[in-house]
Parts: C-alpha cells; structure tokens; sequence
C-alpha cells in the first residue's frame, strides 16, 4: 500500500479537539439513569436477539508502582503488591455474578487485560484471575482468538511472559511513549531500549502472535531530532502494531499531569511536525495506517481485518472482532451490550461496596436511541473502513440517506473542498491521505458535537 504522505497545513487547519470514537455516544454523555437493572436488561435483549454473538471481555488492572506524569488513565499508585491479590478476589466475583446474566453457549473470543499496570499482579495472582475467569466463561480454544495483556517493560519477573502464553494469552501491549532520556526525564518513566527490546525477544521466543508498541507525540521536552530516533529505533525492533497517541495536558482533570511545566510542551508547529515526521517514517518503514492512531505490518490481524472490512474500534482501540457484546470487569471498565453502554464506578472503594453488598457495580451508562444507533453504524464504518456505502444504510435503516443527513453533508463540505472525502450516490470515501482525518469526517455525523 503507498504511504500516507500528509500536508502539514491540513494537519494545521483540522487539528481541532475531537472526541476518539470509541463509542458513540461518547461517555460524557452517560447518565446515572441507566443501573444495574438496565444492565440486566440489556444482556437479557442481547440473549434472546443476538443468542449465538461472541463475546469480548475487558479486565481493568488499575495499579502502578509509580505515575507517569503524562497518563490520563484511571489507576491506583501503590507498591503493596498484596493489593492485587485483593483486587482479583473482587474481580473474580463480578466476573461469576456478570457470566451468570449470559448464555452459557457464548464464546469469549477477545480478551484484554488493560491497566494501569496488568503485570504488577503476580503470577500467582495473574493465574488465579484467568484460571477463575475460564471457571465463569466460556474461552475460546481457537487459533483467531485475541487474548492480550499490557505490560511494562521495566518491572517484568522473570518466567513472566511464558507464563502468560501457557494461561492462554497470544498478543501484548508495551508502553514505550518516547525513548529520548530527557523526556524520560519530564514525564517520570525511565525506560531504557535494552529493557523494551529483552521482553520483546521473551515474547517472540514464547510464541506470543502479536506485539504492539504505544507511542506518544507532544509529550514535554519532545523535539523532532529526539523523537525521530526513537521512531527508527521502533522499526528495528519491528513491532506487529504500533499504537501513535497525541498527547493531551488537562491538568485539571489528571492530578499527575500537574507536574509537567506547560512551558516544556512542543508548541503547535512542533508537535505536528512530531506527527507529520511519525506517519510518514511509519508509512516507509513498511506499516499499514489502520485509522487515526494505529499502524501495523501488512501481514498483522489487524491489517488483513481492515482489508477485510472487519475491522472494529471499541473502548481498546482498534480490534479484529467486529460481532461482539464487550463487557467490561473491574474500576471504571466500560461494557457495550447490545444497543447499550454502561460503565463501573471509578472509584475503587465504589465499585467494591457495590460487588461487597452483592450488586453489579454498575454507576453509569446510556440506551441508544435509534437515531444514536445509525450514527453509531455510520461513524464506525468511517474509523474501520473509511467509507460509508450509502445504499447500504438506506437498507438496513429504511432511510433516505440525503434527507436524514442533509446537515451531516453540509459539514463535510470543507473535506471535499480540501480532497480529503468523496461523495457520490453510492459512497462516501476518504481519500487516500483523508483517512489521517477521520475524525474529522466522522463528526460531521456526531449529533452531539
């Protein structure tokens, strides 16, 4: 495929704050209406509708042995590693109380274990948890599954990685952000090739499928030299996939980020010529742009399912199992049943008063109306596929597609202009360089922005 050879200037003009369309509606726009019985009724629906759907579980491991200062996830800083071994006890009853709602007969052919840190569990602690996990759903034995684990290269235990081949696990996430020891520096992660590189060599050498390496650009202190060394050294380690994530400083949100001087961030030319030089070293190194912040080599399971048009972006990013229920397990996980999405508390002490008083810790979340449900369609096959088949939605939704977006159109306009989005009667397409855009593209459909 010929890389994507991106336009500063356009990169300039549509770098606007748009939602990431893991889901839609976004989770701003939760509400504490929908519980714990409207959770239940909606895997209810989803058992008599859709009987036979796979499922896709999420486990939230929230702790970290320190902050990273750029991180906006939820998690837990502690160094009592007996904690975890308490968090699995609670993990492993929701996740017997949430498998008893389902269908005995549906296969689990996703998992990820997602944090804050996973591997600060022990392996006594990681065994317990997927051991009890398989006592409670049904995981799948095939070859396509997608079980996968994020972990820190720099506090790994020997055997660690084996280990979690032989409970199953076939792919892994390594945080890197930037090898550059003066960013390293201002953001509170010190890291080093030689670690990144020795777990990479361990999972290969354990027979892991598939590894992926997360980027960051605009993180403090960052210059284009500096970063640009970290991208070749990337591509010789030659991940499968690579996640590229733009860094976002909201102080006032994330208690961690207080600590990065704002005076130390790229300015704006600077952090899209980070971005600029990324997509474009990415592109000749031989990856795939898969859409918005994913790249992977041609030969990944993400590349063939974006070729194949199954690809699917949800709360993990992008993923190759577009048909299933995501349910998702711990602090502040997010599930997506059905025409629904619902999210635990987060608050730690939250969500285990709720499991402890024998509830599903359910806080928040949303019933899709059916005008949430076309668009929901429509921008997800923007973010996997770049197009929308226009005959297709008047199909399968019984509309005009031009009279029931006629606005949505209009706001595309400027997309045209620029050569970034094709319309016609049956499709409308990125172009080649305008799926750097589909965010873009996409909120055009968002009734919400």
């Amino acid at each position: 495929m010929t890389p994507l050879v991106p336009d500063i200037e356009l990169l300039k003009r549509y770098d606007l704050p748009l939602p990431r369309y893991t889901s839609y509606p976004t989770a701003p726009h939760f509400t504490a209406a929908f519980g714990e019985k409207q959770f239940r009724l909606a895997v209810e629906r989803s058992n008599t509708v859709t009987p036979h759907r796979n499922l896709s579980l999420y486990l939230h491991i929230p702790y970290c042995t320190s902050p990273c200062f750029y991180c906006g996830c939820n998690r837990v800083i502690t160094r009592n590693f007996s904690e975890g071994d308490t968090y699995v006890e609670h993990l492993l009853s929701e996740s017997r109380r949430v498998a008893d709602l389902f269908d005995q007969g549906r296969e689990v052919i996703q998992l990820h274990l997602g944090g804050g840190t996973p591997n600060f569990l022990s392996l006594a602690a990681l065994n317990r948890l997927l051991t009890g996990v398989r006592e409670h759903f049904s995981l799948s034995h095939q070859p396509q599954r997608d079980f996968s684990i994020e972990i820190d290269p720099r506090c790994v235990e020997s055997g660690y990685i084996a280990a979690a081949v032989r409970l199953g696990l076939n792919r892994i996430s390594l945080g890197v952000q930037d090898f550059d020891p003066v960013v390293q520096e201002a953001i509170n992660r010190s890291q080093s090739i030689e670690q990144t590189q020795q777990v990479i060599d361990e999972s290969r050498d354990a027979g892991i499928r598939s590894v992926n390496l997360d980027l960051i650009c605009g993180l403090p202190r960052q210059t284009l030299t500096g970063f640009t060394r970290t991208l070749d050294q990337v591509l010789r380690m030659r991940p499968d996939r690579i996640a590229l994530y733009s860094y976002a400083h909201h102080p006032e949100l994330f208690k961690a980020q207080r600590h990065i001087d704002a005076r130390d961030l790229p300015d704006p030319a600077t952090r899209l010529a980070l971005q600029h030089a990324a997509i474009e070293i990415l592109g000749f190194g031989g990856y795939e742009y898969i859409g918005m912040d994913h790249f992977a080599l041609p030969d990944d399971d993400l590349a063939r399912a974006r070729s194949a048009g199954t690809l699917h972006r949800n709360f993990m990013g992008y993923t190759t199992h577009a048909e299933c229920d995501l349910i998702g397990l711990g602090m502040s996980a997010i599930s997506s049943i059905g025409e629904s999405f619902s999210q635990n508390p987060r608050l730690i002490a939250d969500w285990r008063s709720a499991l402890e008083q024998g509830r599903l810790p359910t806080w928040r979340g949303i019933e899709l109306t059916a005008d949430d449900s076309l668009r929901r369609d429509v921008i997800q096959r923007i973010m996997c596929r770049g197009e929308v088949a226009v005959v297709e939605i008047e199909r399968d939704y019984g509309i005009e597609f031009g009279q029931y977006f006629y606005r949505s159109l209009a706001k595309l306009s400027q997309l045209i202009t620029d050569e970034l989005v094709t319309l016609d009667r049956q499709y409308i397409r990125a172009t080649h360089n305008g799926r750097l855009f589909l965010r873009n593209m996409a909120s055009c459909f968002d009734r919400y922005a």
